[in-house]
C-alpha cells in the first residue's frame, strides 16, 4: 500500500511540471525584431520574448533563453540544448517531420520588401533576373527556392535578417522576403527604411509557409506539450496575446483562424 501511494505521488509530482527545477529553456534566434532582438542594454526583447515570459508565468515556471542561428534551432532542440523553440517558427508539414509543436499561437503573413517605384513584382515572372534576400533556414528561404529560383531568380540566404537589410540598402539585393511584421518593425519603420515598402500582396503556400506559429517541441514530448498548451490557453483567454500583438504588430490581425 505504501509503495502504491509513493508511486502515485511521484506520478502526480511529475504531472505538475515537465521541466527539471521548474525551468523552461527556450531556444531563440535573437536577430529578428520585433519578434526577438537585443536592446541597447543587451537585454532580450520583442513579441516572442514577452510571449514566452507570459507562458512561463501562466505555467508557474522560470524562463531561460538559449541563443543560436535560426537554422540551428531544430538540431539544438533535438540535442536537448533547450526545451522549446520560441522564435516565430511557422508550423509546416516539413518541420513536423523533425519536431512536434504546441497548439498554434498566432499567425503573420510573409511579404516582399523592396524599393518604392522599382520594377520588382512579387511573382516569379516579376522577379526574373532579380536577387532576393532571405533568412537562412526560414520558410521564406524554402518558398523562394521552390517558387522563384527555378524561374531565374537569384536567392541569397543570410545568417540574420539585419545582413539582408544592409545588402538591400547598398543595392546588392533587389528585395527581401520576410514576415510582414519583421519587415515593418525591423526595417520600414526605421530611418533607413525610407523609400522602401511592401511589394504586392503576401505570398501564399500553406504547405511551405504554413499559416500559424507555435513553439517547436521534441518529437513525442507529450508532457511538455500538455503543460505549454494549457498555459497558452490561459494567456489567450485573459487577452495577453491580443495585448502583445497590439503593442508589437499594430494593425495586423494575428489571431489564429
Amino acid at each position: 500500500m505504501k509503495i502504491a501511494t509513493l508511486i502515485l505521488g511521484m506520478g502526480f509530482a511529475c504531472s505538475l511540471s515537465a521541466f527539471a527545477g521548474g525551468e523552461l529553456r527556450y531556444g531563440v534566434e535573437a536577430e529578428y525584431p520585433p519578434f526577438e532582438s537585443r536592446n541597447s542594454a543587451g537585454e532580450l526583447e520583442g513579441f516572442d520574448i514577452d510571449l514566452g515570459n507570459a507562458v512561463c508565468k501562466a505555467a508557474e515556471l522560470k524562463c531561460s533563453w538559449v541563443e543560436g542561428a535560426f537554422d540551428a534551432l531544430i538540431p539544438g532542440l533535438a540535442a536537448k540544448k533547450f526545451d522549446a523553440i520560441n522564435s516565430a517558427m511557422n508550423i509546416t508539414d516539413q518541420r513536423r517531420k523533425s519536431i512536434d509543436f504546441t497548439q498554434p499561437i498566432y499567425r503573420i503573413p510573409s511579404q516582399l520588401v523592396g524599393k518604392n517605384g522599382s520594377a520588382v513584382q512579387a511573382t516569379a515572372d516579376g522577379l526574373k533576373g532579380k536577387t532576393i534576400g532571405v533568412l537562412q533556414g526560414s520558410i521564406q528561404e524554402t518558398y523562394a527556392k521552390a517558387h522563384w529560383e527555378p524561374k531565374g531568380v537569384t536567392v541569397v540566404s543570410y545568417k540574420d535578417q539585419n545582413m539582408a537589410w544592409a545588402d538591400l540598402l547598398n543595392g546588392r539585393i533587389d528585395a527581401s522576403l520576410v514576415m510582414s511584421a519583421a519587415g515593418q518593425a525591423g526595417f520600414l519603420s526605421k530611418p533607413q527604411g525610407k523609400g522602401f515598402g511592401f511589394i504586392g500582396a503576401p505570398v501564399v503556400d500553406d504547405a511551405i509557409l504554413g499559416s500559424r506559429i507555435g513553439f517547436g517541441l521534441r518529437k513525442g514530448d507529450e508532457a511538455t506539450k500538455r503543460q505549454l498548451d494549457a498555459a497558452i490557453d490561459k494567456i489567450r483567454a485573459d487577452g495577453t496575446i491580443t495585448r502583445l500583438a497590439a503593442k508589437y504588430f499594430p494593425g495586423i490581425d494575428v489571431s489564429v483562424k
